[in-house]
């Protein structure tokens, strides 16, 4: 049993504690807020312990993991506070608000011996376990090219000030437009990309601010760009877009593009989502065929988009386990599972040291429209 406890009881900490119950071997000891009404509220809807301040969760001497669900500002800080305490730290993206701020949070864990792994969990998924499986068997042949949307819609013409987590907690819309589109969503696709294809050997990046009018509360606000766009060239030979916005239709895809045919996956928020195949060689489905057919007919493209290629089943059925709400179909749960069990086993977690840190180099990169940019950071 590894104990832990989560500190910041926002918005996303109830996908954390809806899927910790995935995790038997995981202990929930107990957490904590600067905002009392709010671990308050989170406390009694959870039927889980409050620390009095943080001083008391970082000195309990049973904790191994401290969980960071904080603002983007408050992650250097407390990933500090937390390794100096001799804890163990998963932190949500990013580790720190600079390269700096993140290369200091890795080496003070290096230097203790402890471990710091980086949300988000989404590259731990069955979908990228069945992605991976077919890029090695060599389904598609040599990868050249990959297309990673991350686009979450207009979510800032929706009723948002509405949102609530199960909870209670308010949906913090107002901060998410100051810190950007591209540090709380590009990790979701970078996760993916990094585990697939490796080390990013250098990129450009662009960023803007489309739509400064967010609406109710942000008039007069310094608001972060809400749109960006990456060209990612990989040591392996890969090259990859990512784009990250907050007006097009709602696109969380990655497509990959080899010598001998393309993988779709149809959704990076969905454990287990629909993965498709097509080989250049190979016969297109016969929906896809027909709908092709009918566009040449009536010189028209139909009102529908199909997936392109024939979706791979999995090889094991699903298991039987607890997802946040659409569309966040997330096992939050399992990056901190996966920690615990690599330090267990004195081995380093896939996502932690020197790649969680290449990870939030490239997030912050992109979210800058730095240009051109060499990534100081490998592994």
């Amino acid at each position: 049993m590894t104990k832990i406890a989560l500190i910041g009881t926002g918005f996303v900490a109830d996908y954390y504690m809806t899927t910790l119950a995935n995790y038997p071997e995981l202990t929930l000891a107990g957490v904590w807020d600067h905002d009392t009404a709010r671990l308050s509220r989170f406390c009694g809807f959870h039927d889980v312990r409050a620390y009095g301040s943080l001083a008391e969760c970082l000195g309990d001497q049973e904790i191994a993991i401290i969980v960071n669900l904080t603002v983007p500002e408050s992650h250097y800080e407390l990933n500090c506070a937390a390794l100096n305490a001799g804890k163990h730290v998963y932190c949500e993206k990013p580790l720190g608000m600079t390269f700096e701020e993140a290369r200091e949070v890795v080496d003070l864990a290096a230097s203790k011996g402890l471990t710091v792994c980086g949300a988000p969990a989404n590259g731990l998924s069955d979908a990228q376990e069945l992605t991976a499986s077919l890029i090695t068997a060599g389904r598609i042949g040599t990868p050249r090219l990959a297309y990673a949307e991350m686009e979450d819609g207009p979510v800032f013409k929706d009723n948002w000030t509405e949102w609530r987590s199960r909870s209670g907690a308010k949906w913090p819309g107002v901060h998410e437009f100051e810190v950007g589109c591209t540090l709380e969503h590009a990790g979701y696709a970078l996760s993916w990309l990094v585990s697939l294809f490796g080390v990013v050997e250098k990129g450009q990046a662009f960023s803007a601010l489309t739509f400064p009018d967010k609406g109710p509360g942000t008039s007069g606000l310094s608001l972060a760009s809400d749109f960006s766009v990456g060209c990612l060239s990989f040591r392996s030979g890969v090259t990859a877009r990512l784009t990250c916005g907050l007006a097009a239709p709602r696109d969380r895809s990655l497509t990959i593009i080899g010598d001998d045919g393309t993988i779709v996956v149809r959704d990076l928020w969905d454990d287990r989502s629909p993965v498709h195949l097509s080989r250049f060689d190979g016969k297109r489905p016969l929906l896809q065929r027909l709908a092709g057919r009918f566009e040449r007919q009536r010189r028209q493209v139909l009102p529908l988009r199909l997936t392109h290629g024939r979706p791979v089943a999995y090889a094991a059925p699903a298991r039987t386990r607890k997802l946040s709400g659409f569309p966040s179909q997330i096992d939050f749960g399992r990056g901190i599972a996966v920690m615990a069990r690599a330090i267990a086993a004195g081995e380093p977690p896939f996502f932690s040291g020197e790649r969680a840190l290449h990870l939030t180099e490239l997030a912050l990169a992109l979210n800058e429209g730095a240009g051109s940019f060499t990534p100081r950071s490998d592994f």
